[in-house]
């Protein structure tokens, strides 16, 4: 079974950094591209990143590129989005989520938990 289970929210003030974690379990890095989504309260779902399972390389979403980094450690089945420059607009729960893909400029996942909030003041 598939779980992801991310921490590390919180808030902070614009132009900020915040480091979220994720654990997985189920499933290795190997058998899935993993990355992280978000959705802002009244919004829609927005993608952040993926992480290419076959050569490790990373799509981000035009909105958070230069200012977010995802990595994972394989050996820890653990995931991490670090974000920097942190604005208003970065608020939202955030979810690591397995699977993910990038389709025509969407990107688009299969399994995710739960979620850790993030707050970004101004």
């Amino acid at each position: 079974e598939v779980q992801l289970q991310a921490s590390g929210g919180g808030s902070v003030q614009a132009g900020g950094s915040l480091r979220l974690s994720c654990a997985a379990s189920g499933f290795t890095f190997d058998d899935y591209a993993i990355g992280w989504f978000r959705q802002a309260p009244g919004k829609e779902r927005e993608g952040v990143s993926c992480i290419s399972s076959s050569d490790g390389s990373t799509y981000y979403a035009d909105s958070v590129k230069g200012r977010f980094t995802a990595s994972s450690d394989n050996a820890k089945n653990t995931v991490y989005l670090q974000m920097n420059s942190l604005k208003p607009e970065d608020t939202a729960v955030y979810y690591c989520a397995a699977d993910c893909d990038e389709v025509r400029g969407i990107l688009i996942y299969g399994y995710w938990g739960q979620g850790t909030l993030v707050t970004v003041s101004s």
